[in-house]
C-alpha cells in the first residue's frame, strides 16, 4: 500500500498549469511488467459534472477507488472514460473459455436460427463478443504491478491534459476573436444613433399627422411626447452593460484559474439578454442587422464555452 500511495502523492503533485483547458481530449500511455504490456487510457467529452468510468480487468476492481481518486484529483470536469488493457508478450493472455457456456450459446442460437429459417452466419465471433463466455484468468493485483500502473495513469493523465490544453489554447484565441467582433459591432452602432432617432421621430410625426391636422398639433407638446418615447427606447445602458460583459469575459478567459467554463457560461447569459433587449428596443433595421450578427458570434462562443472546463 504504501508504495503506490507514495505514487499517487507524486500522481496529485505533478501538474501542468495552464490557463485553458477543453473538456475534450485523449491521453494514454504504456509500460512493460513481467512478461506484459499494460497500457492506460483517457479519453474525456463534454459533461456539467464529473464522471469517471473504468474498463478495467476485473481483478482491478478491488483498485478501482485509487483509480477514481487519482483521475478526479486531475481531471477536473468531464465525462472520463479510463480504460487499461494487458496484452502478454510471451503470446499467451490468458484467456480461458468458458465451453459449457458456449455450447449452450451456441445450441440456442442454431436452435432459434431453424426454427426461424435464418442461416447460422458467422455466430461464433458473436458468441464469443457475450459477456463470460471468454475471461482472463483472475487473482489478487500484485503490489508492484499497481504501482507501475498508477505510473503509468499518471503519465497518461499529463497527456490527456497537455492535449486538453492545446485545444483549451486554440478555442481561448477563436473566443477572443468573437467577443472583439461583437465590441466592433457595438462601435458600429454609434454612428446610426442619430440616424435611429430622427427615423422614429418622423415615424411618429407622420402617424400623428394622419390622424390630426397639422395646424391642431402643438409642437411643444409633440417634442415633449417624443423625447418621453425616446428616451423609452434608449438602448445607452444596455450597449454599457454589453461592453462591461464583454471586458468581463475577457477577465475570467484570461485569468490564471483553470475551471471558468460554468462562470463564462453566466456571462454569455447575460451577454444575450442585453442583446435581446438592444434588439428590441432599436426599433431600426440598420440596428438590428447589427444585433442579428452579435447573437450569431454569441452563439458560436456558446458553444465553445460548453466545451470548457
Amino acid at each position: 500500500m504504501a508504495l503506490y500511495n507514495k505514487t499517487f502523492l507524486i500522481f496529485t503533485l505533478i501538474k501542468i498549469r495552464r490557463m485553458i483547458l477543453s473538456m475534450t481530449g485523449f491521453g494514454s500511455s504504456s509500460c512493460n511488467f513481467n512478461d506484459k504490456t499494460i497500457t492506460v487510457s483517457l479519453k474525456s467529452l463534454n459533461g456539467k459534472i464529473t464522471d469517471v468510468r473504468c474498463k478495467i480487468p476485473n481483478n482491478y476492481r478491488e483498485k478501482e477507488l485509487y483509480l477514481r481518486q487519482a483521475i478526479l484529483d486531475k481531471a477536473k470536469r468531464g465525462k472520463i472514460e479510463l480504460s487499461i488493457a494487458m496484452e502478454s508478450l510471451s503470446g499467451d493472455d490468458e484467456h480461458s473459455l468458458n465451453k459449457n457456456l458456449y455450447r449452450k450459446y451456441h445450441g440456442d442460437i442454431s436452435e432459434i436460427n431453424k426454427e426461424l429459417g435464418i442461416e447460422n452466419g458467422d455466430i461464433v465471433n458473436a458468441i464469443l463478443r457475450i459477456p463470460n463466455v471468454v475471461s482472463i484468468s483472475e487473482g489478487s493485483v500484485d503490489e508492484a504491478e499497481f504501482n507501475m500502473v498508477m505510473g503509468t495513469l499518471n503519465k497518461a493523465s499529463a497527456n490527456l491534459e497537455e492535449f486538453r490544453s492545446t485545444e483549451g489554447e486554440a478555442m481561448a484565441k477563436d473566443l477572443e476573436l468573437r467577443i472583439q467582433n461583437i465590441s466592433n459591432s457595438l462601435e458600429a452602432i454609434i454612428p446610426l444613433e442619430d440616424k435611429r432617432m430622427l427615423k422614429i421621430k418622423e415615424r411618429i410625426n407622420g402617424n400623428l399627422k394622419e390622424l390630426i391636422s397639422p395646424d391642431a398639433i402643438d409642437q411643444n407638446r409633440f417634442e415633449q411626447e417624443v423625447l418621453y418615447y425616446l428616451e423609452k427606447l434608449d438602448i445607452t445602458e444596455e450597449k454599457v452593460r454589453l461592453k462591461q460583459h464583454c471586458k468581463y469575459f475577457l477577465e475570467e478567459l484570461r485569468n490564471a484559474k483553470v475551471e471558468k467554463g460554468r462562470k463564462l457560461g453566466f456571462i454569455t447569459q447575460e451577454m444575450g439578454r442585453e442583446m435581446n433587449t438592444i434588439g428590441s428596443k432599436a426599433q431600426f433595421s440598420e440596428i438590428q442587422h447589427i444585433v442579428v450578427q452579435m447573437k450569431d458570434d454569441l452563439e458560436k462562443i456558446k458553444e465553445q464555452v460548453a466545451n470548457l472546463v
